[in-house]
């Protein structure tokens, strides 16, 4: 973000406003996409304006559910593990220049406050103190004394206390819409359904079994809010996995939080808006770079469940084999939808050599009849957390199952142990 707005490439205080009103993280692949290719604020947000308009279309007509439905947990998993790699890089990269050697220059910013802030966090690991909190007040501290004490003659923008509001309105090109949304849209597309919506739901159901969220309603909140401040200049936002999987680490446990969090935000826009941007690029890497390993590290647990209630030892080892392609894959791409369709073509190819050609068409033919049925009674179907195969089954408990058929097609990416060849 601060990458971002010090380019011109976003409007910090409108950034603040509508994160502080739909708190998210950002678009992984628009920004980095931005970036690298020195884009304008009118084609990041054309980027961020095409991808929620899909995003929301799926939502809205309730087909992102399908995706869902028909994707093995294995691949899932591989999609969490895969952006718990990509964080991790990240933060490597946001501390691999600090020095052990501390000096007047790097007092607040060095591998000293990296290892004393990991010990922290991994004393606190155990306990619900919220470590993420009193990091990141300790770093603004520190940014605070550098940017008014040691380092008050530098050339950042001091903050300026004042009533800010999101003033600027994009107007993109027709050129400009259509780089955008090219270059840098529809590469965050598959990375927003599966890690922003399909991972994340299965992430809710990992760490609050009783609180289920439905892609739908995920994916429209995602498009909803960019569809809105992109216009202002705010940055694409989107609920990445990662983001849930950090905030959970570091104490949260209900809506609270997020609510705080927003509420901080907003506030912070309200009252400094863009001045803040100078006080941003002082906080401590060193700070950061633990914050997001730890992040990294909580997400990538979830993987532990992917063969929960597989007793065939072939099965487990067809689902880890799914998991670390599609890990491998993203990491090697840093790319969400390269990772999904390499993970989703091997499950393919794995199943038609262990049923063979026939059978498998068969059963996938199966579970194309199936599709209608699954569209229309969303409601009361529920992720099979016992298998490992991201596949709606009836919920038992649900009083709303009376009278509806009962879906039967085995699917094509998981066939009883007895198929196996």
């Amino acid at each position: 973000m601060v990458s971002l707005a010090i380019g011109g490439q976003i409007n910090l205080t409108s950034t603040l406003w509508f994160c502080g009103i739909d708190p998210g993280t950002n678009s992984l692949a628009i920004a980095s996409t931005v970036l690298a290719s020195k884009m304008t604020i009118g084609e990041n947000m054309s980027a961020g304006l095409g991808c929620s308009a899909i995003v929301f279309f799926l939502g809205a007509t309730r087909t992102i559910h399908l995706i869902g439905s028909y994707t093995p947990v294995a691949i899932v998993r591989g999609i969490q593990l895969g952006a718990a790699g990509s964080l991790i890089k990240k933060a490597y990269d946001l501390v691999k220049g600090l020095q052990w050697t501390i000096t007047a220059d790097n007092w607040a910013d060095n591998n000293v406050w990296v290892l004393l802030s990991f010990m922290f966090v991994i004393l606190c690991y155990r306990t619900r103190i919220p470590s993420a909190l009193i990091l990141f007040i300790i770093g603004l501290i520190f940014a605070l004394i550098r940017m008014f004490v040691t380092d008050n003659d530098s050339d950042l923008d001091h903050p300026i206390a004042g009533g800010h509001y999101p003033d600027t309105i994009i107007h993109p090109t027709p050129e400009e819409f259509r780089d955008g949304v090219v270059n840098a849209g529809l590469g965050q597309v598959p990375l927003t359904a599966l890690n922003s919506v399909i991972a994340l739901c299965a992430l809710i159901d990992d760490l609050f079994p009783d609180r289920h969220a439905t892609t739908s309603s995920v994916a429209m909140s995602v498009g909803a809010i960019n569809l809105i401040g992109c216009w202002f200049g705010s940055m694409p936002v989107c609920h990445g996995s990662g983001g849930l999987a950090g905030q959970y680490r570091f104490g949260a446990r209900s809506e609270v939080s997020v609510i705080f969090l927003g509420v901080c935000k907003l506030f912070l826009g309200i009252l400094f808006g863009s001045s803040l941007v100078g006080l941003l690029q002082l906080f401590p890497q060193s700070i950061l770079g633990v914050m997001l390993f730890i992040s990294a590290i909580e997400l990538g647990s979830a993987v532990r469940t992917v063969n929960n209630g597989v007793t065939e030892e072939w099965r487990q080892r067809e689902n880890w084999t799914l998991l670390l392609i599609t890990m491998g894959a993203i990491l090697a791409f840093s790319n969400d939808g390269i990772g999904f369709l390499t993970g989703l073509v091997s499950a393919v190819l794995l199943s038609i050599q262990r049923l063979g050609p026939v059978e498998w068409s068969k059963a996938m033919w199966d579970n194309a009849k199936l599709i209608p049925y699954h569209w229309r009674h969303q409601g009361v179907l529920a992720y099979n957390k016992a298998g490992s195969d991201a596949k709606p089954v009836m919920d038992p408990e649900d009083p709303r199952n009376e009278g509806l058929p009962k879906p039967t097609a085995p699917s094509i990416f998981s066939i009883d142990s007895s198929n196996h060849r």
